[in-house]
């Protein structure tokens, strides 16, 4: 299977990605191909709202997001990776995602895996139950079929993070897939 990363964490050595390497570990092991594509620190801008694109086109903006949509489109598996924003994926990973509407009729039909990786610094898992929605409800929305999630608590920096289930829970999915 060809797996896509989308990582969207501003950090690249971070708690959010330290999951998604063990995830890839895991999903490489068994014989899976892996692409990484970083939303934080690509030249991605947010939708314009101008329905140029007609939710089916091209979006009328020239940046990253052709690379993100071709490689996705191409792509078995979608992996969403992001840190803990006030109770919600980081910017950049909801601003790659918002501009799937550009796309929406080319994504929505091909029943694509998906699964969720996230990490956040406090250790309730109320603070991910916000992001597990968001999740779930774009899953519905694009017909995508949730695969797993990994939601890291108490994975405020990459050295707590390396003492949690999380570390080992990322890999188990990568591998179980």
């Amino acid at each position: 299977m060809k797996i896509l990363i989308i990582k969207g964490s501003p950090h690249k050595n971070g708690s959010s990605n330290l999951l998604a390497e063990e995830f890839i570990r895991g999903a490489k092991e068994t014989g899976h191909t892996v692409e990484s594509f970083d939303a934080a620190h690509a030249n991605i801008h947010p939708c314009m709202g101008c329905d140029g694109c007609g939710a089916s086109g091209k979006c009328v903006q020239k940046d990253d997001m052709s690379i993100l949509e071709q490689t996705l489109l191409s792509a078995d598996m979608a992996v969403f990776v992001t840190p803990i924003y006030y109770f919600g994926m980081s910017a950049q990973l909801k601003t790659a995602i918002d501009r799937f509407y550009s796309f929406n009729s080319s994504i929505s039909g091909r029943r694509l895996k998906t699964a969720l990786i996230a990490a956040a610094w406090d250790g309730s898992e109320k603070t991910l139950s916000y992001l597990k929605d968001h999740y779930l409800g774009i899953c519905e929305y694009l017909g995508f079929q949730n695969q797993g999630m990994v939601l890291g608590t108490g994975c405020g920096t990459p050295s707590m993070t390396k003492r949690t289930d999380h570390m080992k829970a990322a890999y188990k999915l990568g591998r179980n897939l």
